[in-house]
């Protein structure tokens, strides 16, 4: 299915009138995430701030809605941002390293992991990554699949 088709599908069930959001995939292993995600083990992400400044993006805000795809563009599922804080990569809580659903779910994990995609992301931007990096940390909820 379209993004364009599950979005219309969801605002038509829901009788609500059309809204902007934006549909994207999650960076590393797209479908696998878009499946924690559509399970609603996977409510939260998090990207390298960094990233929204040179590409001039604005940040995630609570409320807005995301169409989720998979790694060939297919929509997964519409979720719904709850919260949206901004923090230190060393200062990312155990408690969203867990909300991402990822492997053991430790913040260990999360680090390791996130770590290595942060890097490879800035270096491709010409940037580095460093521990007091911020980090753009997104709760989301599934609000239709």
């Amino acid at each position: 299915m379209t993004e364009k088709e599950l979005w219309n599908d969801f605002i038509t069930k829901n009788k609500m009138e059309d809204c902007e959001y934006e549909a994207w995939a999650f960076g590393a292993e797209p479908d696998l995430l878009a499946r924690l995600a559509a399970s609603g083990e996977k409510t939260a992400t998090a990207s390298a701030y960094p990233l929204y400044e040179i590409e001039n993006e604005p940040l995630p805000k609570a409320g807005e809605y995301s169409v989720i795809l998979d790694s060939k563009g297919e929509a997964v599922c519409v979720v719904q941002t709850k919260r949206v804080s901004i923090v230190s990569f060393q200062e990312v809580p155990a408690e969203h390293a867990y909300k991402e659903g990822e492997g053991d779910k430790s913040l260990d994990y999360w680090r390791n992991v996130h770590e290595e995609f942060f890097t490879a992301c800035l270096e491709e931007a010409g940037l580095q990554f460093t521990a007091d990096m911020k980090v753009v940390c997104e709760e989301f909820e599934v609000v239709y699949k």
